[in-house]
């Protein structure tokens, strides 16, 4: 199992959720971004610099992802993307990206930016707060014990 990030617009507080996890159960974890990335000196966490540009994060992801592996990022369509190569997406606030649900997000996202088009103001997303962090945290352990169990390991 391999973590992965869409590293851009991840917050910090996550970050450093996934270092204290790589580090702790020893699982390789990879931050992509299109700017540099600064993580701390370890065998098992690492920065992938990507080439400025739209989606160009996305594309690298997608292109390395595992069946079973985890992929953060807040980036539906990079959802459904991860998804159809086998791998389990999460969002930043603790919520899994499934085939069951991934549809309708991906209808509410058109929605929201034909809105934003035509001039609706639609706000943003609620502040990040230490629930969603802690959401978070919950979901990623859950997974990663159900997947200790699977397979025997640590």
């Amino acid at each position: 199992m391999h973590i992965w990030v869409d590293a851009d617009a991840c917050p910090a507080v996550i970050k450093d959720i996934l270092f204290r996890v790589a580090e702790r159960l020893q699982i390789n974890l990879t931050l992509v971004a299109n700017r540099l990335i600064r993580v701390p000196g370890s065998r098992f966490i690492r920065a992938l610099q990507v080439p400025a540009g739209a989606d160009a994060a996305d594309a690298e992801i997608v292109e390395r992802v595992s069946p079973g592996d985890i992929v953060v990022t807040g980036n539906i369509p990079l959802a459904s993307l991860v998804l159809e190569k086998g791998g389990l997406p999460l969002n930043p606030r603790g919520e899994w990206y499934t085939k069951d649900t991934i549809a309708q997000q991906l209808t509410m996202r058109s929605f929201m930016e034909e809105l934003r088009a035509s001039g609706v103001d639609t706000g943003g997303p609620s502040a990040f707060s230490h629930a969603d962090r802690q959401n978070f945290a919950n979901a990623l352990d859950r997974e990663l014990a159900r997947n200790r169990n699977r397979t025997g390991s640590r």
